[in-house]
């Protein structure tokens, strides 16, 4: 095989992990709309959004609902799940070029964000819940910049570097107690594993310095592509832990309505990972000659053989 060849086959297997990567994103989020609710009511519920629907004309009721209808908070969160659906459809079938596409993704991503925050807000403002969502929010940025670039592109590399790394420092930071650690992630482990409190600490702890330990080796040439691969490993048993833990043969559909996405919108998580795990592979020849691979990805003003191929 040719290396232009086997470049434009490792362009189109990345290609297609970022488009999965963002596919299952929105399509966990798209579930949560229509399922549940998007997690929207820290930002209306609040005393200038009231003043403001005063000042538009609109009554209490109308604005909150009565037992008969929905109001308008309501009925603004449940047509959001549209804007998903219609974001998981784009990012299968977006082509290079598609610039309209495109900017409906970044805005998708703009969507994401605004879940992060409201997250954040639930959360009494902890950084490290705005930071994990980092995977999932910029995972459609990301293969828009594949897309737009090239999967092998510096930039497309370091934005999905920066959206590995965001989500493994929150998830670290939680797990070795500099925030006070959610109580799912005890809940979790005490559900899979038949242990005590004092070995879930210690899981916890030992997780979040290999967390840590993995966003400094991404940006190390010798360890990046062993910690990507560690990164994927750890991003999919922590997605599937959450069905894993939750599921039951006694509920209906055995839980999976209610535990399967929280699995499927964290993809990112690990599939992110494998992006740059796949990117980072290369021959031993191409080792011994290529001097810009070096760092994290072809240059910006590469020759589209390389950058874009």
């Amino acid at each position: 095989m040719s290396e232009l060849d086997r470049r434009t086959r490792t362009e189109a297997r990345c290609t297609l992990v970022l488009r999965l990567a963002a596919f299952f994103c929105f399509a966990g989020w798209t579930w949560v709309h229509y399922y549940w609710e998007g997690p929207y009511g820290v930002l209306f519920w609040d005393e200038h959004v009231y003043g403001l629907a005063e000042r538009l004309g609109i009554s209490w009721e109308s604005f909150v609902g009565s037992g008969a209808n929905d109001g308008v908070i309501q009925t603004v969160i449940r047509q959001m799940f549209w804007l998903y659906l219609g974001c998981a459809i784009l990012t299968l079938t977006v082509r290079r070029g598609a610039w309209v596409q495109m900017a409906f993704l970044l805005f998708g991503s703009g969507l994401l964000s605004l879940v992060a925050y409201t997250k954040y807000l639930s959360a009494e403002r902890q950084l490290p819940m705005l930071l994990e969502f980092g995977g999932q929010v910029l995972a459609p940025a990301v293969l828009v910049l594949a897309l737009a670039l090239g999967a092998r592109h510096r930039l497309t590399v370091i934005l999905a570097v920066l959206a590995v790394v965001m989500t493994f420092a929150g998830h670290g930071a939680y797990a070795i107690g500099w925030w006070p650690t959610p109580g799912n992630f005890y809940g979790m482990i005490t559900k899979i594993l038949p242990v005590d409190h004092e070995t879930v600490v210690g899981i916890l702890f030992t997780a979040g310095v290999l967390d840590f330990a993995v966003c400094v080796a991404l940006c190390i040439p010798v360890l990046r592509r062993p910690a990507a691969l560690y990164a994927t490993c750890w991003g999919l048993l922590t997605a599937l832990a959450r069905p894993w833990a939750g599921m039951d043969t006694t509920l209906h559909y055995w839980g999976a309505d209610q535990f399967v996405h929280e699995a499927v919108l964290r993809a990112p998580h690990f599939l992110l990972p494998l992006y740059l795990f796949l990117l980072w592979r290369r021959p031993p020849q191409e080792a011994r000659s290529s001097q810009t691979d070096e760092g994290l990805g072809d240059p910006p003003g590469a020759p589209a053989s390389r950058a874009t191929a």
